[in-house]
């Protein structure tokens, strides 16, 4: 909003004033992340500025710390022609590589998961006639407000005491879901179940305020003209809230994508994620491949975020509401 001619001199001096604050908070909120971005190109093997990068030095900048995440873990020379044989080892064998792999696996079942659940959740809490709406939303949202040690506990006991007895019917029918002992610790099926339940809150959250802008009415015009209830909702409600839907899942994704609490409890050693690498990065040796990988996932974020702002502006638009 622009200063209006007639503003008086102190009106003027705190328009000037807010916007400065604001910047402030900005760069206090922002610079920590994007110190990271200019240290991942640092060639030598520590965490500070030298005074080549500094200086602006090319021979102090390197893409060094992004090969390794390439290179880590994988049994190949140093010097080895990088044809196709290389790069199918270094799928197959990087540790980086693998924690990927497995994250975004997780990662998209969950976001499946708590998707729907979410969904159907918003779906239901935002019927007027449903009883005990608040305590019931209190109780799907806790995992928000609890912290995420106590649910990781949590999940951990129930996962590792709730087991399926050998030669059951359900044991061998999900045997390649559970461990060994036929439970859900240390299992991709258990990591997807967390993280489903830490991804749950954001989508009910995301959809429930979508709905509350949804008008109510072209549900009872469509019963009216004779649609089925499935009808009405595929054809009717759910092109109406399918931004928020969608981003929900976006935030029910980026939790899944960074939750490492969960995954140190509840995972095994095959079941490597990305910020599980990178506590291991940190805990055995500190490298700056940490930084890379950092960087790499700051850049995912801004892709989701902006994603999720023109979702949010679509549904304004769907809704009839102007943008601001």
């Amino acid at each position: 909003m622009a200063l209006p001619v007639y503003a008086s001199p102190l009106e003027r001096v705190w328009y000037y004033a807010f916007r400065v604050i604001c910047a402030l908070v900005f760069v206090f909120l922002i610079a920590p992340i994007l110190i990271v971005i200019p240290l991942s190109f640092n060639v030598e093997p520590y965490f500070s500025f030298t005074e080549k990068m500094l200086a602006l030095d090319p021979a102090g900048y390197s893409w060094r710390w992004y090969d390794t995440l390439l290179t880590f873990g994988v049994n190949a020379p140093e010097d080895a022609v990088r044809d196709g044989s290389w790069w199918a080892q270094v799928w197959a064998e990087a540790t980086w590589i693998k924690a990927a792999k497995n994250s975004l696996w997780v990662g998209f079942w969950a976001t499946i998961l708590a998707t729907v659940l979410g969904t159907t959740a918003a779906l239901g809490l935002s019927r007027p006639e449903m009883p005990y709406r608040r305590l019931i939303t209190a109780i799907l949202l806790s995992p928000m407000i609890v912290p995420i040690i106590i649910i990781a506990t949590g999940l951990f006991f129930a996962y590792s005491s709730t087991c399926l007895p050998q030669g059951n019917i359900l044991a061998d029918a999900f045997s390649p879901f559970l461990s060994a002992k036929g439970c859900l610790a240390n299992t991709h099926l258990g990591i997807i179940m967390a993280h489903a339940t830490l991804g749950i809150p954001f989508v009910i959250i995301t959809v429930t305020a979508t709905l509350s802008g949804f008008d109510q009415s072209l549900i009872r015009a469509s019963a009216s003209l004779g649609a089925s209830p499935r009808t009405t909702f595929f054809k009717i409600i759910m092109p109406l809230i399918l931004p928020g839907v969608i981003s929900g899942g976006l935030f029910a994704f980026v939790t899944s994508f960074d939750e490492v609490v969960a995954v140190l409890f509840i995972a095994g050693p095959d079941q490597q994620t990305i910020p599980r690498q990178m506590w291991n990065g940190i805990r055995e040796a500190i490298s700056p491949a940490i930084l890379a990988i950092a960087t790499i996932l700051v850049i995912v974020s801004i892709a989701l975020l902006a994603t999720v702002e023109l979702l949010r502006r679509r549904s304004e638009r769907l809704r009839g509401v102007t943008p601001q």
